[in-house]
């Protein structure tokens, strides 16, 4: 396997940038496959090795996890309990019996 040269990586990185900005310009979270943002998809996945293409597409899905714990803030022990609830209950069930 030979190391992506500098022009490899500004390619991969250019065509990663312009699929994320499609991604925020049609409030998508990932693609769609004929979505309006498919043909950039194809284009950065080209450009981009598979484990770089699996690397970005995690750290944008870190990114927005975050984003949204900056905006909404940690959920209060009501929503916690309404998304982990049922995990929580067969743990309970579990431990005490």
């Amino acid at each position: 396997m030979s190391f992506p040269t500098k022009e490899d990586r500004e390619t991969c990185w250019g065509a990663r940038d312009n699929y994320w900005t499609c991604l925020d310009k049609n409030n998508q979270t990932e693609s769609v496959k004929d979505g309006p943002c498919a043909e950039l998809r194809k284009l950065y996945e080209i450009s981009c090795s598979s484990q770089w293409v699996k690397h970005f597409d995690r750290k944008r899905s870190y990114l927005q996890f975050k984003q949204k714990l900056e905006t909404e803030g940690i959920p209060n022990k009501n929503n916690c309990e309404q998304l982990f609830g049922a995990k929580r209950r067969i743990y309970s069930e579990v431990a005490i019996t």
